[in-house]
């Protein structure tokens, strides 16, 4: 691989990867290995498991999977090479820069660079008498120029070509600030700013890296363009992973991160000296997204604008939220009024006591059933309980479900009996379309385009054999020996497994150590995913040579199988192309 072996093993050594992933996920001990919540997506049961012996890590839940690299290359959403790097850096490791690829790198840093200098080009221009058209929208919304600058707030001005000629005379190509997404290029091919007239609010990560830029048009002068503008994705940015705020909110959240809607809404409540706040940067929340708040806290508050896109925003992310072992509440902010609006009018102490009062996430979701509905009527109050019932129907803890039921029963004067009876019979409508939907999809197992090993369905059989092997030599290597004379990669059946196959022959065959690290260049991180499963799997058994024998056996009669299969389905085809030929003959000889 690129970088030499020795180099790799070394820096494996001295980062231990429980050690490593113990700083992000809490382990607990499970005979010899150790097991924590999925820190790359939401889940309430472990399902995660670390391999001290293989120095691997592999989740049931969703399938990430691979080494100490690995899993630093997805927790901090770096590539390969940046995570050996990290790691090499805080092990004391030192890298040589030759021998290796690392345009992709060198391309980012550019990047990260040129958001740098534009960054303090818009806070520049804001600073400046030019800039105070948005100087004066920002203190009109009550900022300090202390919050302005602790943001890095901007502005860009009304010019088509002003931040290129800063970044030219910087030093830096338009095809760099192209990938930066800076600037775009028009259909007859020339240049032109992205951001202008807008006021800018650089995006920050957790790392402190300027990733992207949100421009907000002025009011009223929204109509050409949105009101806002945004960084597309590029090398160093995907919306989707970040939230505005995060940089800051991280050192501050130990209790709760308050979620709301906007950049507004953040940079207000800091000032206010809620500094837990971030936002979902314009998109509805995201599964990496929670993964990242899951990093820091163990409860949510959802602030969301209580308008009812708002509402909808607020019940979108509480379901995403379900079965994350996070906790969360609601704050209802009165009068429609977003969290920016609302501490402007009443002070940082009313909010608190709002925050303090914000409801359980059942709470809201009873408190929301009742919204459309006329309860002063009899008719009324039983669609209430109706709906009540099922929202209470969904949470798993009977004790939840006894305090809720009560409440209800003491506030409508209706008999607790019927009313554990209505909920009880919403929980067995659940579990039935629950078993309902996992029967089939035991009867019929759905092969998608995202199936790790899409051909499996041309062979059950031979692929089945082919894992079992490569489980084999990946768990005793000096079994390749019993192997190699027999099975060449090009007898394996399916593409993946094959070129898992190679890498094994390859590496085995130049004497070097086979480990997950030998794959990273290979497979992308789903298959690496596979690969360690099947490498902590206990397919091998305890007769692994009986069962290496046997695997090689079944794959070169499903091999043949298939060949043979498919020289039919050939010959077929080509009979039925010689009879249209004779018949499409005869017509032209009439």
């Amino acid at each position: 691989m690129a970088i030499p072996e020795d180099v790799i093993s070394e820096i494996k050594y001295r980062n231990d990867i429980e050690t490593v992933i113990s700083q992000y996920v809490n382990l607990k001990r499970r005979g010899k290995n150790l097991v924590g919540l999925c820190p790359f997506h939401s889940e309430k049961t472990p399902s995660f498991t670390v391999y001290p012996e293989s120095a691997s890590f592999y989740c049931f839940g969703c399938g990430v999977g691979g080494d100490v690299f690995s899993f630093t290359s997805h927790i901090e959403n770096l590539d390969y090479i940046e995570a050996v790097r990290l790691l090499a850096e805080k092990s004391g490791v030192a890298l040589l820069e030759d021998g290796y690829d690392d345009s992709m790198q060198r391309l980012k840093n550019t990047i990260y660079e040129i958001n740098k200098q534009t960054a303090k080009f818009f806070h520049s221009y804001l600073m400046s008498p030019q800039g105070k058209w948005a100087l004066d929208y920002l203190t009109g919304r009550g900022l300090s120029l202390k919050t302005i600058k602790r943001f890095g707030l901007g502005a860009a001005p009304d010019s088509w070509d002003s931040l290129i000629t800063h970044l030219k005379a910087k030093g830096f190509s338009i095809n760099d600030m192209l990938a930066a997404n800076v600037i775009g290029k028009s259909q007859k091919g020339s240049y032109y700013d992205r951001f202008r007239r807008r006021v800018m609010f650089p995006i920050i990560n957790i790392r402190g890296n300027v990733v992207a830029f949100s421009g907000r048009a002025m009011p009223g002068e929204d109509k050409m363009g949105g009101k806002y503008v945004n960084t597309s994705d590029t090398p160093v940015y995907k919306k989707s992973e970040n939230l505005f705020g995060i940089n800051i909110a991280k050192n501050h959240c130990n209790d709760r991160i308050i979620l709301v809607e906007g950049n507004m809404d953040v940079i207000s409540l800091h000032q206010a000296g809620f500094e837990n706040t971030v936002a979902a940067l314009g998109t509805a929340l995201t599964g990496e997204q929670i993964n990242l708040l899951a990093r820091y806290t163990k409860e949510i508050v959802l602030t969301l604008d209580a308008d009812a896109a708002g509402q909808k925003a607020v019940k979108r992310a509480s379901q995403m939220l379900e079965n994350t072992g996070l906790s969360v509440r609601v704050v209802v902010i009165p009068d429609g009024k977003d969290p920016d609006d609302f501490i402007k009018k009443n002070g940082a102490e009313r909010f608190r006591a709002l925050l303090e009062g914000a409801v359980s996430d059942i709470e809201y979701k009873l408190l929301m059933a009742a919204s459309d509905i006329d309860i002063t009527t009899d008719d009324g109050r039983l669609k209430y309980l109706s709906q009540a019932a099922k929202v209470i129907a969904t949470d798993d803890d009977i004790m939840t479900r006894d305090i809720y039921i009560g409440r209800l029963c003491d506030k409508y004067g209706v008999s607790r009996t019927a009313l554990t009876a209505k909920v009880e019979e919403h929980r067995r409508l659940n579990r039935k379309i629950k078993d309902k939907k996992e029967i089939s999809e035991i009867i019929h197992p759905k092969f998608t385009k995202d199936d790790i090993n899409p051909e499996r369905r041309n062979s059950v059989k031979g692929t089945a054999a082919e894992e079992t092997l490569i489980a084999v030599l990946l768990q005793h290597p000096d079994f390749y020996e019993q192997t190699k004379d027999k099975l060449t990669p090009d007898d394996m059946i399916t593409s993946l497994n094959k070129r898992i196959y190679e890498v094994i022959v390859n590496t085995l065959e130049g004497g070097r150590r086979l480990d997950i690290s030998v794959f990273a260049e290979k497979l992308i991180p789903a298959e690496i995913g596979y690969l360690v499963s099947l490498q902590n799997s206990e397919k091998a058994g305890n007769n692994a040579k009986t069962v290496l024998k046997d695997c090689i056996e079944v794959i070169l009669e499903e091999g043949m199988i298939l060949k043979t299969k498919s020289h039919k389905e050939a010959s077929v085809d080509d009979w039925a192309s010689n009879l249209k030929n004779m018949i499409d003959k005869k017509h032209k000889g009439n």
